[in-house]
Formats: C-alpha cells, sequence, structure tokens
C-alpha cells in the first residue's frame, strides 16, 4: 500500500528531469501524473465490488503484480507517450490492490483495539507516502536518474506478494452473481473517468470551455444515470445500506476537503523549495522528511490511543486544527525564506495529517459489514482520488492565475510564484475550515455508550 501511495508523489520531483530526457511538452507533463490519476481514481469503486465478489485477496494479488509489471516498464519508457500508458496501467494496478486493502484489514483485525492499531498502521502510509515519495524520489533522481524511482517497485511488488500469498486467508467472495451490477459498474466508472479528466485538465482549458464544460456535464449525467440505477437495480453497485449511514459519508466528504487542501501542502511546498528557493531535487525530498517523520511518529504511536480515549471525531477535529494552522503560516511564507523559522514549523505541525488520517478512515470503515468491506474501502479511496483531483485543479489554476496577473504588474519571478502560491494555500485553509465545520455536522458524537 505504501508502494502505490509513494508512487503518487515520486514522480513530482523528478519530472523536470522527465522532460528533457523524453522532451515533453509543457502541456504534455502533467499527465505523467493526470494519467496515473485518472486511472486510480475511476476504478476504484468497480475493483472494490469485484473484490468482494471474486475475493479479496485475489483482487489484491491482481492489482499488486500489475502494478509492479507496469513500473519496470514504465522505467524502460523512451517516448512520453510509453510512459503515459504506462502511468496509466499503474493507476489501475493500485486501484484493483487499494481498493481491498482495508476490506482486508477490518475482516483480519475483528477486536476494538486492534482494528485501532491496524488502522493506524494502514493510515501512516497514506498520510506519509506522499512526502516519503518526494524524498525517495528526489534521492533517486539526483543519485541515479529518473528510470529508478520506478524499477525501485519490482524488488518491493515481488517481496509484498511473496509475503502476501501466505499471510492473507483465502477467501471465496460472495460469488459474481451475488451482484454483478455490470451496466452500473459501466457508469459509474466511465462517470468518475470523464469527470476526474475534465477536472484535471481545468488549468489547460479553463473552467467555462467546452471542453471542460462538455465533458464535465457529461460526467455528472453518467453519475446520475449511476445514481439512478443503484436505487431500482436488484444487484447495485453500491447497496443504499452504505449510504444511509451519516457518519460514513460524512468522513468521506471530509476526507475530499482534506485532501484537495493538502495538494497545496504536498506539491506546491515542493514547487516552492524548488522555483523560489532553488532547491535541487534531492534537497526538496530531504527538506520535507520532517512532515514525514512526525505523520509516521503521531500515526503509528499517538493515533490509536488518543481515538481509544477521546473518540474518533475529536481526534479527527485536533488534526485538522493543525493543518490549518500549517497552512495559515504557509500563506505568510517570503521570497527569501530561512527553512528553520519559516518552513520547519510547518512541516512540524504536519503532525495533524497523523491524526486525522487513521480517525477518518476509522469512521469511514464504521458501517460496512463483511460483505460490503471492499467496497467501502473502494468508496474511501474514490473520495481521496476526487480530492486530489480537486486540489489538482482548483488550487493550481488559482496560483497560476495569481503568478500570471503578478507579472503581467511587474513583478518578479520569485515574487509573483510566490504571491500565486499564497492565493493556494489561504483556499486550501478555507478548505480545511470547511471539513471542520462538516465534522461538527455530520460526525456528531453518538448518544449512550459507544459500541465496539
Amino acid at each position: 500500500m505504501l508502494m502505490t501511495v509513494l508512487d503518487g508523489s515520486i514522480v513530482t520531483v523528478a519530472m523536470p528531469a522527465m522532460q528533457d530526457d523524453l522532451g515533453f511538452t509543457p502541456a504534455g507533463l502533467s499527465w505523467i501524473v493526470n494519467a496515473y490519476l485518472i486511472a486510480f481514481g475511476s476504478l476504484l469503486l468497480l475493483a472494490g465490488r469485484l473484490g468482494d465478489l471474486i475475493g479479496r485477496k485475489r483482487m489484491f494479488l491482481a492489482g499488486t503484480a500489475v502494478f509492479t509489471a507496469a513500473s519496470v516498464l514504465a522505467g524502460f519508457a523512451d517516448s512520453p507517450a510509453q510512459l503515459v500508458a504506462t502511468r496509466f496501467l499503474q493507476g489501475a494496478g493500485s486501484a484493483m490492490a487499494s481498493a481491498v486493502g482495508l476490506g482486508i484489514l477490518i475482516t483480519l483485525f475483528t477486536e476494538a483495539r486492534e482494528r485501532a492499531r491496524a488502522i493506524a498502521v494502514f493510515s501512516f502510509t497514506g498520510a506519509a507516502g506522499a512526502s516519503l515519495g518526494q524524498v525517495f524520489g528526489g534521492i533517486l533522481t539526483d543519485g541515479l536518474d529518473w528510470h529508478w524511482i520506478f524499477f525501485i517497485n519490482l524488488p518491493i511488488g515481488l517481496a509484498a506478494l511473496l509475503v502476501a500469498v501466505p499471510a492473507l486467508p483465502a477467501d471465496r467472495g460472495l460469488g459474481v452473481r451475488a451482484g454483478a451490477d455490470v451496466p452500473g459498474a459501466l457508469l459509474v466508472t466511465a462517470g468518475l473517468m470523464l469527470g476526474i479528466y475534465s477536472v484535471v485538465g481545468v488549468e489547460e482549458h479553463g473552467w467555462a470551455s467546452p471542453h471542460t464544460l462538455g465533458l464535465g456535464g457529461l460526467a455528472v449525467a453518467l453519475l446520475g444515470l449511476f445514481v439512478r440505477r443503484q436505487g431500482r437495480g436488484r444487484n447495485p453497485l453500491i447497496p443504499t445500506r452504505i449510504l444511509r449511514s451519516r457518519t460514513v459519508v460524512g468522513a468521506n466528504l471530509v476526507q475530499m476537503l482534506m485532501v484537495a487542501a493538502l495538494f497545496s501542502f504536498q506539491v506546491l511546498v515542493a514547487l516552492y523549495l524548488q522555483k523560489v528557493l532553488g532547491y535541487g531535487a534531492a534537497a526538496t525530498g530531504l527538506a520535507m522528511l520532517p512532515a514525514a517523520v512526525v505523520i509516521g511518529v503521531v500515526s503509528l504511536g499517538a493515533s490509536a490511543r488518543l481515538m481509544a480515549r477521546f473518540g474518533e471525531r475529536r481526534v479527527l477535529v485536533a488534526g485538522l486544527a493543525l493543518l490549518v494552522l500549517a497552512l495559515a503560516l504557509l500563506t505568510r511564507l517570503p521570497v527569501h525564506a530561512r527553512y528553520a523559522t519559516d518552513l520547519l514549523p510547518v512541516m512540524l505541525l504536519a503532525a495533524g495529517f497523523g491524526l486525522a488520517t487513521p480517525a477518518l478512515t476509522a469512521l469511514a470503515m464504521s458501517g460496512a459489514g463483511k460483505e460490503d468491506a471492499g467496497l467501502a474501502s473502494g468508496l474511501f479511496n474514490t473520495t481521496q482520488q476526487i480530492g486530489m483531483a480537486l486540489g489538482v485543479a482548483v488550487l493550481s489554476t488559482l496560483a497560476a492565475s495569481r503568478t500570471r496577473s503578478l507579472a503581467a504588474a511587474g513583478s518578479g519571478p520569485a515574487e509573483a510564484l510566490t504571491g500565486g502560491y499564497h492565493v493556494a494555500f489561504a483556499t486550501g485553509t478555507g478548505l480545511l475550515l470547511g471539513a471542520i465545520a462538516l465534522s461538527g455536522l455530520l460526525l456528531s458524537r453518538p448518544r449512550g455508550p459507544r459500541s465496539a
């Protein structure tokens, strides 16, 4: 799981080297990330339900194998088209493995304290994976070359397969006849794929362009037909019993806002370090390392105990509050920043991610029975990817627009870029405040004693 999450960000610090080596155009370069994002986000629901039907272990092993093979092909890519195609295949493999990961976990660990610890470990992979990706991406790119950010997945993937085969218990699944809603699967996959594609293309085409409005409208129509079918079909892809839980729905909505906001931290801070402060790839990765460390320490060492004592909702709100403070500090970044005084405090406040993510994961899986564990896992990962796509589109577009206006007004390149990043950080702060408000409205503390 760490490998698939890490791969979403490991390319960010290596993209300039890929552009120089393979001849990507500026517009085409973004598709190194977009191809992965589109495949990953659009296939999660389908993969999660198929995991419930054919067996989650089979789906996990197949997805890990596809991802590992696609990583090798990406490492050997010698043209932009080949690299983008293999990144799409990587995203598909990631979706297959990730969609059932949480489902496997909650069926393996049924005792409350054990499950809390397991969720904390699982959440660490998502919370710290992006930061670790930037660290490893910088070190591998500077020390070897960009091909190795993909080749490194081969030994890790093989090791994961060798451990998973004997370690994961076999499960037969419910059987395809128990819920193979093929038309519904096609509708939701096509709708999500078109929707994410239209959103990630906003920076290139604009919000009001025929490209964005046309594809976005078609995506909404397809998803509307999917929702209508779920209410009437005999074997719906998303049983309405999952969506009746206010906690599950609220956790997924809060996650969407949080992930969208933290795009500004995970990606734009790295760009600020390189484009404004002049850091190299390895130095950028190392500068982000304290964030990964504190996230890991908090999520692995403290989150389970805090959730057991104070409850998931309070831990979630505390984590979100720390993240609000971190992004608020980023809105004041100067052009000539000092790492120790201007950036290190922000990295340490990233500990909020280590609190918020395990709490959100526990809340989002709270309404899933054994028969729906894979689907609930796929839904949680889907909202994560949708949030990431929205963060990419909204925050990068706002930052780019502000940068252009400042440059046109006579500001220097560094000042214009910094001003653009300030707008993105401020918008991210607003999204996190919205997430806190939703937590209070939809994730209210249950009355009476808490169930196991």
